[in-house]
């Protein structure tokens, strides 16, 4: 029996009319996948975040409310500090990524309020490349490792506590180090059973999350005697806004 050439056209355009069908709708699928695993993958940066956040202001509320009793004024500064430490956390709460130079205004805030607690006890050094002061780097990524050197390094001991941020270019990626010359007890804990604190162990999780395979954490020796936390993450500058003619 022979089919018709009008018949064969008709079953080849309607092959041809299902095949792109299906392809279109398996894209679909496909950009829908997509869409959700970045949503969850934003999820789990913010709530990352918001756990950084209550753990640092407890800490904070806690040095305030011994400091009340004792010393009035400098509770006073630090109450101060804190509101402007948190309106400047504020204005980034929405970024996963902001410049080096904003971070380190969030980190100067932080500083404050610890500089009035500890005041000559505390010595920090920062030494930043000012070619990269506008490159991009994880929200909030230097406050918790210098909390963790200040908390557990820094303020067990009664001698003078030293602390050095260090922000560099290595190739094509930013190292950012922070280095303590505390006690090594607790660094040496952390390295051997490898169980950070909640910033350290957000830190790293951020990271993962942001970056994937292309960044690194690491938790040596310390040039200032105590232990060095480093990090290497894709230097990456944000796109500039064209003007508008």
């Amino acid at each position: 029996m022979r089919v018709a050439p009008d018949i064969l056209i008709y079953l080849l355009t309607m092959s041809v009319s299902v095949a792109f069908a299906h392809s279109r709708k398996s894209q679909e699928r496909e950009r829908r996948a997509i869409e959700l695993e970045a949503r969850l993958a934003q999820a789990k940066l913010q709530a990352l975040r918001m756990q950084i956040n209550p753990h640092f202001l407890f800490n904070t509320l806690n040095a305030i409310s011994t400091l009340v009793h004792t010393s009035p004024h400098t509770a006073d500064e630090m109450i101060t500090d804190l509101s402007e430490l948190f309106r400047a956390s504020l204005e980034s709460s929405d970024d996963q990524e902001i410049t080096l130079s904003r971070e380190l205004v969030l980190l100067q805030r932080y500083l404050a309020i610890e500089q009035l607690r500890f005041g000559q006890r505390l010595q920090v050094e920062q030494n930043i490349d000012p070619e990269i002061i506008e490159a991009l780097v994880p929200t909030l990524i230097l406050q918790p490792i210098v909390e963790n050197a200040i908390r557990h390094g820094i303020e067990p001991q009664a001698s003078v506590g030293r602390i050095a941020v260090n922000v560099g270019r290595d190739g094509n990626q930013i190292k950012l180090s922070v280095s303590d010359n505390g006690k090594k007890p607790f660094d040496l804990a952390i390295v051997a059973n490898k169980q950070p604190g909640i910033g350290l162990a957000n830190t790293q999780a951020r990271l993962q999350q942001l970056y994937g395979e292309e960044q690194s954490f690491s938790i040596g020796d310390g040039k200032l005697g105590g232990w060095t936390v480093e990090i290497n993450i894709p230097l990456r500058f944000a796109p500039v806004a064209k003007p508008v003619a």
